[in-house]
């Protein structure tokens, strides 16, 4: 009999819970960047172990902010905790433990696995000494697991611990299956991510991306998406002097996309403001935040 089960990856903003979930699926379809707060919206990436089959759960940081769109993305945080057969909390070696004890009073006694991350960036004593500081929770989580991306470093020992604690089960997805997203949905964060990328400050945050059309019929294939803004000052960021902002986006944007369907794409790009956006629940809920 094989094991399958949901895995949900979370930590605090910024962690690396999207760059372990690509790491480990070997492909990528999850958003990354260096800002805080990209990922808004569980995604799942289906990774095939042996004869085995984890479902990995992407979830955004754990934090907490006014606007309705930040508390739709804690509340995906917690679903995935509560929803999931095991939580793989992630938790850079340079974090003080902290962030760990918040995420404690929020799992309620959930099993769990930490994964002591990017271990590359201190010393062996500063590891060691890491590692004695997180023992103090030693009967709070079953495994604590050091690994690094970078030096791909603790993913044999992450995936056979984890399913060492998933349960007999029939495969829940096709196992020549990536991920579960929609296309549509993959190449929105493609868009998000090149604009993370390209543009600076707080635009990033306000802005969201909707595709409106995918033709895939020819030889290239045609995405039609709409960006949208809270304010009309960000829309000359995001177009750039004579377009050349959004050109970078749509450059970048173009490349991910081609490299996942290995296929020529025409990415068509427009701007549009919606005002107050991210406080507005039924344009949220029209966007895909649905509570």
């Amino acid at each position: 009999m094989t094991k399958a089960g949901f895995v949900a990856l979370v930590g605090r903003p910024n962690a690396g819970k999207s760059t372990l979930m690509n790491w480990l699926l070997g492909e990528k379809i999850a958003l990354v960047s260096q800002k805080a707060n990209a990922t808004r919206k569980r995604s799942n990436a289906i990774v095939m172990h042996g004869d085995d089959q984890i479902v990995f759960v992407d979830t955004p940081g754990i934090h907490e902010k006014e606007k309705l769109l930040n508390q739709f993305m804690l509340e995906e945080a917690l679903k995935a905790i509560g929803d999931c057969d095991l939580v793989v909390y992630l938790a850079p070696v340079t974090d003080a433990t902290e962030h760990y004890e918040k995420f404690l009073t929020l799992a309620k006694g959930r099993k769990h696995i930490i994964v002591l991350s990017k271990i590359d960036q201190v010393s062996q004593e500063k590891l060691l000494k890491r590692i004695a500081q997180y023992s103090r929770f030693a009967d709070d989580f079953e495994a604590l697991i050091p690994m690094s991306v970078t030096k791909n470093v603790g993913r044999q020992d992450l995936l056979d611990t984890i399913v060492k604690h998933l349960d007999e089960s029939p495969y829940l997805y096709d196992p020549e299956d990536l991920t579960t997203e929609m296309m549509r949905d993959i190449y929105k964060e493609f868009i998000r991510e090149a604009i993370f990328e390209n543009i600076s400050d707080e635009v990033p945050y306000e802005s969201d991306v909707l595709i409106d059309k995918i033709d895939e019929s020819g030889p290239v294939e045609h995405v039609r998406a709409t960006i949208i803004i809270e304010k009309e000052s960000q829309k000359g960021i995001i177009i750039g002097s004579g377009g050349s902002a959004i050109k970078r986006i749509g450059r970048d944007a173009r490349a991910k996309i081609e490299r996942l369907i290995g296929k020529k794409v025409f990415l068509d790009l427009f701007v549009s403001v919606r005002k107050g956006w991210t406080n507005d629940k039924k344009f949220l809920n029209d966007m895909g935040y649905e509570w």
